[in-house]
């Protein structure tokens, strides 16, 4: 990152933070809150926060493309807020795993994705599919619009895939985002027994990128000299490892979890996501669900930071949906 965007994503952090602005989205009975300026404000913030503390710390939304534009107006301190976008179900998986996403859904997403690589932000994209001939297809597509793609076999993300001949692999060091030509995602780790086999295990992979639970199944985090082991190749490369974190879904079985919220929630705590048991929507604008996610020592964001990862991978960047569906 560059000094002029930096001290732009700085001057924002400090006039924004906190702030929501009032033209809303979608005015109700109910509310008028615009929960895409929300979303839009919490991601700049939490992006300026990091990189005061790590210029080169990575910010890496899932998911939620509208957020960079509306009626032709796009959010320039937005884009440039965030270094990469992550894309689910772009050419497989939108309906059900194993199943063509309709090509007016990838159309409709790739002309958003297509702005943010104007504005030089790498395009990572999980497609779901498990079949020789459904992956090969979705990484020539996925080539041909110069994305970077990673092929699960299942929804779970408990498998770590080879990775498949026909996709490019990288022979140097892997120092930023752009000299990626693969990843992985693996955040699951309910199928090995401990933290050392889950390290092990990448280890032994020629991914470039890793994304990455912060936590094993047990609720203990990998640790510092962990990462480090993760950041080299078996080939002696450097890689780049990313932490996975959820900012639009409060999860029950984070350290941060408090069991009382189960009989009596929190204002900012919603419903349970009936389709991932143990999430629950948030009320994301609001300071306290904030407070958890960065700006403090015992933040989740902080513990990130605090074990050197190369980024975080935000998902339920798309949360506003939830809300202006009501």
């Amino acid at each position: 990152m560059n000094v002029i965007k930096y001290g732009f994503l700085m001057a924002i952090f400090f006039l924004r933070c906190g702030k929501a602005q009032d033209t809303p989205y979608v005015e109700t009975q109910e509310s008028t809150i615009n929960y895409r300026e929300e979303m839009r404000s919490f991601v700049i913030n939490m992006s300026a926060y990091a990189k005061a503390k790590k210029q080169d710390f990575n910010i890496i939304p899932q998911n939620g493309v509208e957020l960079i534009t509306d009626k032709g107006n796009v959010y320039e301190d937005y884009l440039d807020a965030i270094d990469a976008h992550g894309q689910e179900n772009l050419f497989y998986g939108y309906n059900r795993d194993n199943s063509k996403t309709p090509t007016d859904v990838s159309n409709y997403l790739i002309e958003y994705l297509k702005l943010l690589q104007k504005k030089d932000n790498v395009i990572f994209v999980i497609d779901y599919c498990k079949s020789a001939n459904d992956i090969e297809k979705s990484i020539q597509k996925n080539i041909q619009e110069n994305f970077i793609p990673f092929i699960a076999p299942e929804r779970n993300l408990t498998v770590i895939p080879e990775i498949p001949s026909i996709q490019p692999r990288s022979t140097n060091n892997i120092t930023k985002l752009s000299d990626a030509k693969n990843f992985l995602f693996f955040v699951n780790y309910e199928d090995y027994d401990s933290k050392s086999d889950v390290v092990s295990a990448i280890s032994r992979t020629d991914y470039d990128v890793i994304f990455m639970d912060l936590f094993f199944d047990d609720g203990s985090v990998f640790g510092r000299s962990m990462i480090e082991d993760l950041k080299i190749k078996p080939n002696g490369n450097r890689r780049m490892v990313i932490c996975y974190m959820s900012i639009g879904e409060a999860e029950d079985y984070r350290y941060y979890w408090d069991n009382t919220w189960f009989d009596q929630r929190p204002n900012w705590l919603e419903k349970e996501n009936f389709n991932w048991p143990g999430n629950y929507k948030v009320r994301y604008w609001e300071k306290e669900w904030q407070n958890i996610i960065y700006g403090s020592d015992e933040s989740y964001l902080d513990m990130i930071l605090g074990l050197n990862f190369d980024g975080v991978y935000l998902d339920i960047i798309d949360g506003f949906e939830y809300f202006e569906n009501k």
